[in-house]
């Protein structure tokens, strides 16, 4: 795993030793389902955590149990999550665990056969998102071209940049660069930034196709 890139918009989390044993077992084309499951879901629930650290938040006092005040805080804004159909729905179940009751959009993109183009499907999303913090869930950034097509949705509902966390699991060079020559102001928070892409936009040392390695589609009989 190498290091970000310098650019204060990218929020690397910390390249610990038990992070790195997490890559292990995820980069490992021959580990069970389950255990890719179960690694995924510790290194998204540490994105999360980033995330959420990024938003804003305001004082809130709380008196405690021995009569004191705590002088604590609250996020300050509402908080919706928007996942990036069909991997990025992997990412929910650990946003939901933080946070149950928050509310979850869906984007479905998915590249056009003919024009390699990424083409919008389908999307629903909060009636008020446009008055909330969004994290947006992909777990793969490669060529960028889906991002960017899903903070176009974002945006065409009111959604501003400034108000956008882009959160995912591996990231290329390429992927940032595309997404913040159009977006330079885009917070992305990533467990890992990938040395490039190959020639099929696969990301290198990478991982595969995350969500069929996730969902158990890319089992062959």
């Amino acid at each position: 795993m190498t290091a970000a890139p310098a650019l204060g918009t990218v929020h690397l989390l910390p390249q610990t030793r038990q992070l790195r044993a997490l890559h292990t077992i995820i980069r490992d084309r021959h580990v069970a389902r389950e255990q890719f499951v179960a690694a995924s879901g510790r290194i998204i629930r540490q994105l999360m955590e980033t995330a959420l650290d990024l938003l804003p938040y305001e004082p809130w006092d709380v008196p405690t149990p021995v009569g004191r005040t705590y002088p604590g805080l609250r996020h300050a804004s509402a908080i919706c999550g928007v996942p990036v159909v069909r991997a990025g729905e992997s990412m929910e179940p650990e946003l939901r665990a933080i946070m149950p009751g928050v509310p979850i959009g869906k984007i479905l993109i998915q590249r056009d056969k003919v024009t390699k183009l990424p083409r919008l499907y389908y999307s629903a999303l909060p009636a008020d998102i446009d008055r909330r913090q969004v994290l947006l869930m992909d777990p793969m950034l490669a060529t960028g071209g889906t991002a960017l097509a899903a903070i176009e949705v974002l945006l065409g509902r009111g959604v501003e940049v400034d108000d956008m966390v882009f959160v995912t699991l591996l990231a290329a060079p390429e992927g940032i660069a595309a997404v913040h020559a159009r977006h330079p102001g885009l917070r992305i928070v990533t467990s890992a930034v990938e040395e490039r892409l190959n020639e099929n936009a696969y990301m290198v040392p990478g991982i595969g196709d995350f969500g069929d390695r996730y969902f158990g589609t890319d089992i062959t009989r």
